[in-house]
C-alpha cells in the first residue's frame, strides 16, 4: 500500500515538473521574442496586414448663378493593375500584352511600346499585384484607359486599379476668394473657410470604404474589389454672385485704393427685392503692396460708421413724428457742445437749416441737436426705435465670420451723458458694412428688411435639393410714410448735397456719404503725434425711383489727403452704377418706339447722302429738311418723305434709334462709346437717352428688332 502512494506521489511529482518546465520555456520565448525576435515578426505582420480604407468622395462645386463654376474638385489618378489576377490567363495576357503597351505608349508618350511590353512582361513574371502604370492621369486620359485592350474587360477582370485624388480649383483664381473659401492647415487643423466652410456638409459628400492588403513596402492592393462602398459624392451649392459683377467691383475698388494708397476697402452689391449678393469684394494691402483677398471686411469689421448711420437716426426720429423734412433745425454755426465736449461740423458757419438741408449736407451738429431735441428726457426711446429697426442684431448669414452689431442701452455700464448726441451720427456703435447696406436696402424695399444671401440653391447631380428663397428679417422697419420722407432725404443727398459729385444725368441715385475717424481701441482717435486715420464710405440704390440694386463701399486710412466719404468711396459707387445700368436691361429706362404705320416703305435712319439715293433709285422724292446735314431721319407720312437732319454733338448722346446696326455703330464709335448689341434688325431701344452726356469709353447697349408690318383685318 506505501508503494502504490509512492509511485502516485512520483508520478504527480513528474507532471508539476513538466508544467513548470513548459511553463518556464514559455517564460523565455516570450522574453527571446521581445528582446531578439520583435522586429523580424512585426515586418511580418506588416506584409501581412489588411486595413479598411477610406475613398475620398469627390467634393461638391460652387458655382456662380448663371451657373459659371467658382470652385471645382479636379480629379488626378494613379492606375495601378493586378497583372495576376484570375481572370487574366496566360493566354488572355499573351494575346493582348502587345496591344495594351501600343496604346499606353500612344496615350502618354512618355515610354516606347516595347518599354510598356517590358514593364508589363516583368510584372507577369514578379508576379505583381500593384504595378504602376502612370501618375497624375486626367479623367478624360482615364476614361480612354477603360477602352484598352485588357483594361475593357472591365473593373475587376481587367485587372485595373484607380487611386483619385482631388486638388481643389478656382477657375478665377483670386476673385471672390474671401467669399469662396479655401482649405486652410492639414490634418486634424484642416478647416475650410468661406462658403467652402458654411456649406462643408453639403460639398463633402461621403466617402467610400475599400478593404486593402499591404503586399510589401508601402503598397496596398485591393482584397475584394467587389465588397468595395463607393464614395457619395458631394452636393453642388449654387451662389447668388455675378461673375461680372464680382470683376467689376474689384477692380474699380482696386484702382481707388491704390490711387488713395488705403490699408483695405470693400464693395457689396445687393439686389433689391430678394437680398441676393450679386458682388462682394475685399481687398487689403500686403506687405509685398499689393491688395489682395485676405480679410472678409465686408462682413466682419464691425466698426464705428460715421454719417452713414444718420439715416437710422433720421428714421427713428420720422417713425416717431418727432421732425418732418420742413423741421428747422440750428446749427449753431457749425459747432455746439455736450457735457463741456466740442462737436464740429466738417464745414462751419451752418445757421438754421431744415431737417432735410441738415441731412443733406450731413450736418453733425444739426442731426445731434436734431436726436438732442427730441429725446434727451428718453434717450431709451430712442433706443428703441434703433432697437425696432432691427439693426442691432445679427443678420445670421450664410457664411461664418459676421461681425456683431453694437447698440448700446442707456442701462449699459458705458451709458454717459455723451453718449446720446453721439451715437446719433455714427459714434459709440458698431456695424458691418453687411449691416448698414441691409437697412439701406429696407428703405430702398420701401421698408421690408430682407436678409443678405449667397446661396440660392444646392443641387445633387443636376436636381434641386434645396432652395433658399429671400428671407424677411423686419416687413416694415418703420411707417411707409417715414420711409418716403427717408427716400427723400437719400436722393437730396445726391441731388443738392455732399453726394452730388456723383450726380447722373441718366438715371438717379439715392444714397449718403460717410466719413469717420478710426478709433485704436481704447486708446482714442488720435495716437501722439500720428495722423488720425479716417474711413470713407458711400452707401445707397438706383435707379433711385425704381430701385434695383443698392451698394456700399468702404474706404479704410486712405493716405493721399483727401478721405471723405464723397472723395474716395462715392466715385467707386458711380463706376459700378454706370457700368450696371449700361449692361443691366431690367434698370434702363425704354425709349418709346414708334409704331404708326405709313403706306410708304419702312426706311432705317442712317447718312443724308445714302438715304436720298435711295429713294430716287425707288422713284420717291425725299426732301431733306438741311441739305448740309450728314445723318438723317426718314419720317413717312401718307404721301411725303422728309429727312430730319440728326446732328452729333461731341460728348452727347446721340439718337440711333431706328437705324441699321451698322449705321448705328459707326455713329457710336466715332464717339468713343463701347457698344454693346443685342438682337437684330433696326434698333428700337437704347441704354442711354439722347442727349445725355457721355465720355469716352462708356459702356452703351443698343437693342435691334425686326420690323414686322401689321397684320392687315379682314372687313
Amino acid at each position: 500500500m506505501k508503494q502504490i502512494k509512492k509511485d502516485i506521489l512520483v508520478r504527480v511529482y513528474l507532471v508539476y515538473l513538466a508544467v513548470l518546465l513548459f511553463g518556464l520555456f514559455i517564460i523565455a520565448r516570450v522574453v527571446m521574442i521581445q528582446q531578439f525576435e520583435k522586429k523580424e515578426f512585426l515586418e511580418m505582420a506588416k506584409k501581412q496586414e489588411i486595413h479598411l480604407f477610406e475613398m475620398e468622395a469627390i467634393r461638391g462645386n460652387i458655382l456662380a448663378d448663371d451657373g459659371s463654376l467658382l470652385a471645382v474638385s479636379i480629379p488626378i489618378f494613379e492606375v495601378r493593375m493586378d497583372v495576376m489576377t484570375d481572370s487574366i490567363t496566360e493566354d488572355v495576357f499573351r494575346n493582348n500584352v502587345d496591344s495594351l503597351s501600343i496604346c499606353l505608349a500612344g496615350l502618354f508618350s512618355d515610354h516606347t511600346p516595347s518599354a510598356y511590353k517590358d514593364l508589363l512582361w516583368e510584372g507577369r513574371r514578379n508576379q505583381n499585384r500593384y504595378l504602376l502604370i502612370h501618375r497624375d492621369v486626367t479623367y478624360p486620359d482615364l476614361n480612354k484607359m477603360r477602352h484598352f485592350p485588357i483594361f475593357k474587360r472591365g473593373k475587376f477582370k481587367g485587372g485595373l486599379i484607380v487611386l483619385a485624388q482631388y486638388d481643389r480649383e478656382l477657375p478665377y483664381k483670386s476673385l471672390a476668394r474671401r467669399i469662396i473659401g479655401y482649405e486652410s492647415g492639414e490634418g486634424k487643423k484642416k478647416v475650410f473657410v468661406g462658403l467652402e466652410g458654411s456649406f462643408t456638409k453639403n460639398l463633402q459628400g461621403v466617402n467610400g470604404q475599400r478593404l486593402m492588403r499591404r503586399i510589401g513596402g508601402q503598397a496596398w492592393v485591393p482584397v475584394d474589389p467587389e465588397s468595395e462602398i463607393e464614395p457619395q459624392n458631394g452636393n453642388d451649392i449654387i451662389t447668388t454672385l455675378d461673375v461680372n459683377l464680382q470683376d467689376l467691383a474689384e477692380s474699380s475698388l482696386r484702382k481707388e485704393l491704390i490711387a488713395d494708397s488705403a490699408d483695405h476697402g470693400c464693395v457689396i452689391l445687393m439686389e433689391v427685392k430678394t437680398g441676393y449678393l450679386r458682388a462682394m469684394a475685399n481687398l487689403g494691402l500686403t506687405k509685398r503692396g499689393t491688395y489682395e483677398e485676405i480679410f472678409n471686411y465686408a462682413i466682419g469689421e464691425s466698426q464705428e460708421t460715421g454719417s452713414t448711420f444718420k439715416l437710422a437716426s433720421f428714421l427713428v426720429a420720422l417713425d416717431d413724428r418727432k421732425i418732418d423734412l420742413t423741421t428747422p433745425i440750428n446749427c449753431t454755426g457749425g459747432i455746439t457742445y455736450y457735457s463741456g465736449r466740442k462737436m464740429e461740423d466738417s464745414h462751419q458757419g451752418l445757421g438754421v437749416l431744415t431737417a432735410l438741408q441738415v441731412f443733406e449736407k450731413s450736418s453733425n451738429v444739426g442731426t445731434s441737436r436734431m436726436v438732442y431735441n427730441a429725446y434727451a428726457d428718453s434717450a431709451q426711446r430712442y433706443i428703441d426705435g434703433l432697437y425696432r429697426i432691427g439693426i442691432n442684431r445679427p443678420l445670421g448669414l450664410q457664411i461664418a465670420g459676421e461681425g456683431r452689431p453694437y447698440i448700446k442701452t442707456t442701462k449699459s455700464k458705458y451709458w454717459s451723458a455723451l453718449s446720446l448726441p453721439w451715437m446719433s451720427i455714427g459714434y459709440e456703435i458698431s456695424l458691418a458694412p453687411i449691416h448698414l447696406l441691409t437697412l439701406y436696402n429696407a428703405v430702398a424695399n420701401n421698408g421690408v428688411m430682407v436678409k443678405p444671401l449667397f446661396v440660392r440653391e444646392i443641387r445633387k447631380n443636376g436636381q434641386l435639393v434645396q432652395r433658399f428663397n429671400p428671407v424677411v428679417i423686419n416687413p416694415q422697419i418703420v411707417s411707409p410714410w417715414a420711409i418716403q420722407q427717408a427716400k427723400l432725404l437719400l436722393e437730396g443727398v445726391v441731388s443738392e448735397g455732399t453726394g452730388a459729385s456723383i450726380k447722373s444725368p441718366n438715371y438717379a441715385i439715392a444714397g449718403k456719404t460717410g466719413t469717420c475717424q478710426i478709433a485704436a481701441g481704447n486708446k482714442g482717435y488720435r495716437q501722439g503725434t500720428k495722423q488720425v486715420q479716417y474711413k470713407g464710405s458711400f452707401v445707397g440704390y438706383f435707379p433711385a425711383d425704381n430701385p434695383k440694386y443698392s451698394l456700399i463701399v468702404v474706404i479704410v486710412n486712405p493716405r493721399k489727403g483727401k478721405y471723405y466719404g464723397g472723395a474716395v468711396a462715392a466715385p467707386v459707387f458711380r463706376e459700378l452704377s454706370d457700368k450696371l445700368y449700361a449692361i443691366r436691361p431690367d434698370i434702363m429706362i425704354p425709349l418709346p418706339v414708334d409704331t404708326t404705320s405709313s403706306p410708304l416703305p419702312i426706311a432705317q435712319s442712317g447718312q443724308m447722302k445714302d438715304l436720298s439715293e435711295a429713294f430716287t433709285m425707288l422713284n420717291m422724292k425725299a426732301y431733306p429738311d438741311k441739305a448740309q446735314s450728314t445723318w438723317a431721319r426718314p419720317e413717312t407720312s401718307a404721301s411725303s418723305i422728309l429727312l430730319t437732319s440728326a446732328p452729333i454733338a461731341r460728348g452727347i448722346m446721340p439718337d440711333v434709334c431706328g437705324m441699321g446696326l451698322k449705321d448705328a455703330l459707326f455713329m457710336l464709335e466715332q464717339q468713343g462709346l463701347n457698344v454693346l448689341v443685342s438682337g437684330k434688325g433696326t434698333v428700337v431701344k437704347q441704354s442711354i437717352n439722347p442727349g445725355m452726356s457721355i465720355y469716352k469709353g462708356m459702356p452703351v447697349v443698343i437693342e435691334l428688332k425686326v420690323k414686322q408690318d401689321k397684320p392687315k383685318t379682314q372687313a
